[in-house]
């Protein structure tokens, strides 16, 4: 028995530069809080209403929301600290390796979406998504759908951001009818 894929998109959502960002914006006083990893304290600032904003899609069921972010064996403190609901992770055991191992592991990861799960992609992250080369190359050559939105670190995702990808969403809602 053969089963279809899932039509929904994956949405990889980084943490550091995409959600924690020095000035967040949004028009609003910054949330902030802990978290602490191995002993080390890391203050953690985003904008809330880009949190409720990804609550609500997640909970919308339109998209399926995975966390890539080096932060995947800590992610409780980041989805307690936003008001996040719990969210799948697109790999594990970041803590085992360096900077580049993880831009490798999200690569892999948004490969993983398009080319073996065959669904659409929604990808933000400030550092990991290539501008060009093989990874490029490899993402488009799927033909599935894929939007990558690599915002300022110093900012993070801002409301433009979160409207493009409402934007797609919607665009794959009608080529679906």
């Amino acid at each position: 028995m053969t089963f279809a894929p899932d039509p929904r998109p994956v949405w990889l959502l980084d943490v550091d530069g995409v959600l924690n960002a020095a000035m967040p914006g949004w028009g609003e006083t910054p949330d902030q809080g802990q978290a602490f990893v191995h002993g080390n304290r890391y203050l953690l600032r985003w904008a809330p209403t880009l949190a409720r904003r990804i609550a609500a899609l997640h909970h919308s069921g339109g998209v399926e929301v995975r966390w890539a972010t080096t932060w995947v064996d800590h992610i409780a403190q980041v989805e307690r600290l936003l008001h996040l609901p719990p969210l799948a992770t697109a790999f594990d055991g970041v803590d085992v390796v360096d900077a580049e191992a993880s831009v490798a592991r999200k690569v892999a990861a948004a490969l993983h979406v398009v080319e073996v799960e065959q669904r659409p992609l929604i990808w933000t992250d400030d550092d990991a998504i290539p501008d060009h080369g093989p990874a490029l190359e490899r993402l488009d050559a799927t033909g599935m759908p894929a939007l990558l939105v690599a915002p300022s670190s110093r900012y993070g995702l801002q409301p433009e951001d979160l409207d493009a990808i409402d934007d797609f969403l919607a665009e794959l809602t009608e080529l679906a009818s």
